[in-house]
């Protein structure tokens, strides 16, 4: 009995990563292309995304009551995002790129989505209700940082890449018809999630109830398995950056989502968690 939970745990999850990776976060990016988005608009979008499998696991973990699984999701998640990051800049050599003052704040903010976890781990802070209010005013915070730290240090490659742009649009019109295909196959794409992500919430609450699996153990495992969207995304943006022969536009487009994802992760799908948990106890 416990094997076939395992084996429907691995299934469901492997299910959602599978639907994100190929689907959801594909649709994403044509989406974001048929509007001609900028760099950082598109990883902005990607972020999002890829933090889609957070919010489905969180969700019904929290729903059954699990707030350690949420947790440990959470770090794991955002500490294997960051370690993902840096393999792609590495093995595109892309290293030099992170001296802009724009990108270095964002990972100083990204190590923050990291450090913040710890600490109510290492504290035992109890994740109250009193908690969301202050998860949703730190994202807006950081937000605006990010934003700012942009537009301050950005300004030439902003420039640059909406030139680009420009340039891109004056090739090819811009594609309604196209952006609402993407829009109707994200919908499938959300719908598809909800009905795994319940299976697999109903596969965890039997794990930690009846087999008394750690409830750190399933969090890890979780954030392990809905870390591979973003692993992807990575590489495709550094890709991107290069076909466009402009390769700052990858890192721009990987830290925005790197940092987006971590923010979304820990702020906004952690309070979202936090109120569900209070809602269903």
């Amino acid at each position: 009995m416990l094997y076939i939970e395992i084996v429907k745990f691995l299934l469901f999850s492997g299910l959602i990563v599978l639907i994100s990776k190929y689907i959801l976060v594909r649709a994403l990016r044509n989406l974001a292309e048929c509007l001609n988005l900028n760099a950082k608009a598109v990883g902005d979008i990607a972020g999002f995304a890829t933090s889609v499998p957070e919010l489905l696991t969180i969700t019904t973990a929290s729903i059954r009551g699990l707030s350690g699984a949420s947790i440990y999701n959470i770090l794991s998640s955002n500490i294997i995002n960051l370690i993902q990051y840096l393999a792609a800049i590495a093995m595109n050599n892309n290293g030099t790129k992170l001296k802009n003052k724009a990108i270095k704040t964002n990972l100083v903010l990204v190590a923050i989505t990291i450090l913040i976890p710890i600490a109510l781990l290492q504290l035992n802070i109890e994740l109250s209700i009193v908690m969301v209010p202050i998860f949703i005013t730190l994202y807006i915070f950081f937000r605006f940082i990010n934003n700012n730290a942009h537009k301050l240090y950005l300004k030439k490659e902003d420039k640059e890449i909406e030139e680009e742009i420009e340039a891109e649009k004056r090739k090819q019109k811009r594609n309604d018809r196209e952006a609402v295909k993407q829009v109707f196959i994200l919908i499938l794409a959300t719908v598809a999630l909800y009905i795994i992500g319940d299976k697999l919430g109903d596969t965890l609450e039997t794990l930690c109830v009846l087999f008394n699996v750690p409830q750190f153990i399933i969090g890890i495992l979780l954030g392990v398995m809905t870390s591979i969207p973003e692993l992807i995304t990575f590489f495709e943006s550094q890709k991107h950056g290069k076909r466009s022969n402009d390769e700052v536009i990858g890192v721009i487009e990987a830290t925005n989502n790197l940092l987006t994802s971590n923010m979304f992760n820990l702020f906004i799908i952690q309070a979202i968690g936090i109120l569900l948990i209070n809602i269903f106890r």
